[in-house]
């Protein structure tokens, strides 16, 4: 994910990296070309003079851009959701946290190491479900938080994050069997497991539900349309001018329809996607440094790029 403060407007104009261009790059070379031989031959198709009113255009890009509007703002929705379920998911395990070490009271003398295992368990939960929403094994990270027993039992399974949960239900269920948990606690703990499996699920949902196909297909097919179209109608009006105009739209359109795919995937590792190993890395901090758990400083990025 980019993040950066908005500069001058002339470097604005000059910013590559987060900026979608690099990905259109060859479609525009190709509209500008196109553009130029509609120029060089005055509008004609093998001798025959294509004869478009600008006024159709007009109609079309209006058209045009009330829907990409739609299917902006239907993927930005999706975008925003996921930022606010791992928003959730980073109050809920500070709040869980936070009860394990105040409510649980264990008077053995592996107290402490037991506490700071269920904790290991909840940055363990964060990054697999990471790693799931990003198709990726992440076993680095799990082996340095589980036991080897937790990570053998994970072997070959699909869905880790429940199976995490799983484990972290048996210690909770372990403690009230001893005594160190009552009856409300216990049902207050269980609330914030549940949390964390809405928010798991939220997350799933995003991910395994695209936006429409048909949309994506019908937006992508028009802009493409209008945009190899587009000289023929400004060519006799605009002159040698029009070859800039259509690829200053065109920019404009195929931009924003590169934008609504990036984003509408908010969980993938692209530039302007959600920063999921940075959440986990403040995640893993934060309940760390409430249970007193040694660990490294926590880094700030050097660049603009938050992965």
């Amino acid at each position: 994910m980019i993040v950066r403060q908005r500069t001058n407007w002339l470097k604005m104009l000059f910013i590559w990296r987060g900026s979608v261009l690099k990905k259109i790059i060859i479609q525009l070379s190709i509209i500008l070309l196109f553009s130029l031989s509609v120029y060089y031959l005055k509008g004609k198709v093998f001798d025959y003079k294509v004869h478009l009113n600008p006024t159709i255009f007009t109609l079309l890009g209006l058209a045009l851009a009330i829907f990409m509007g739609f299917c902006n703002s239907a993927s930005y929705d999706r975008f925003w959701e996921g930022r606010k379920l791992w928003g959730s998911l980073v109050i809920e395990t500070r709040s869980f946290t936070r009860q394990i070490l105040s409510l649980v009271n264990d008077p053995s003398v592996t107290a402490k190491e037991e506490k700071e295992k269920i904790i290991k368990l909840i940055s363990a939960f964060c990054w697999s479900l990471n790693y799931q929403l990003r198709e990726k094994s992440g076993t680095e990270h799990l082996t340095r938080l589980l036991s080897p027993e937790q990570v053998e039992q994970l072997r070959d399974k699909k869905f880790i994050p429940s199976i995490i949960l799983g484990f972290i239900a048996d210690w909770l269920n372990e403690q009230q069997r001893k005594g160190n948990i009552d009856t409300i606690v216990m049902t207050s703990m269980d609330h914030q497991l549940n949390q964390f499996s809405n928010i798991s699920g939220g997350c799933e949902r995003i991910f395994n539900t695209p936006l429409p196909f048909a949309y994506s297909v019908l937006l992508h097919r028009t802009v493409y349309l209008y945009c190899f179209w587009l000289p023929f109608g400004l060519v006799d009006s605009l002159g040698w001018m029009m070859p800039l105009i259509v690829l200053l739209i065109s920019y404009t359109f195929i931009a924003l329809d590169a934008i609504i795919q990036e984003i509408g995937e908010p969980f993938g590792e692209e530039e302007n996607d959600l920063a999921l190993n940075s959440m986990c890395r403040t995640i893993e901090y934060s309940i760390f440094e409430q249970a007193g758990i040694p660990q490294g400083e926590l880094k700030k990025p050097d660049s603009y790029f938050i992965d």
